[in-house]
């Protein structure tokens, strides 16, 4: 996957690139509230790793991964692109560290936590089934 872009515009594209509201990200929202589970907050940022879905009271947080961006094993996400190679291995090394550290974290205060990647979103029938799982009260 060889870069045909300049240095600028490279740059450029890399800033319009969505934190929030993507349509991943929209499609699990959409999944949960299918499911019958609301009263989430989305991105706390007093909350380590800004969780996209956050049930404060239940101690319970989901985050959804792209798979290229943190480094998941399936096909999108072992990828490293061709030019600036040492970079994007980099880059995405330090995403998975950052990530193990924040589950630890939530962990550490008696937080549950869902990884939801990308790619599981093909799938809903078997990801509404992790869902249900995580988020159905235990007791």
């Amino acid at each position: 996957m060889a870069d045909n872009l300049t240095s600028a515009q490279r740059s450029r594209a890399m800033r319009r690139i969505k934190s929030k509201d993507t349509s991943p990200e929209i499609a699990l929202r959409l999944l949960v509230r299918e499911l019958g589970f609301s009263g989430y907050r989305l991105h706390r940022k007093d909350l380590p790793g800004k969780p996209d879905l956050a049930w404060i009271g239940r101690k319970q947080a989901i985050f959804l991964h792209g798979c290229f961006w943190h480094g998941h094993d399936c096909p999108r996400g072992a990828r490293i692109p061709k030019t600036n190679t040492r970079y994007w291995q980099t880059k995405i090394e330090k995403n998975r560290r950052r990530d193990i550290q924040h589950t630890a974290q939530f962990t550490e205060q008696r937080w549950r936590v869902l990884t939801v990647w990308e790619c599981e979103l093909k799938n809903k029938i078997a990801l509404a089934a992790r869902l249900k799982a995580f988020l159905t009260p235990t007791s």
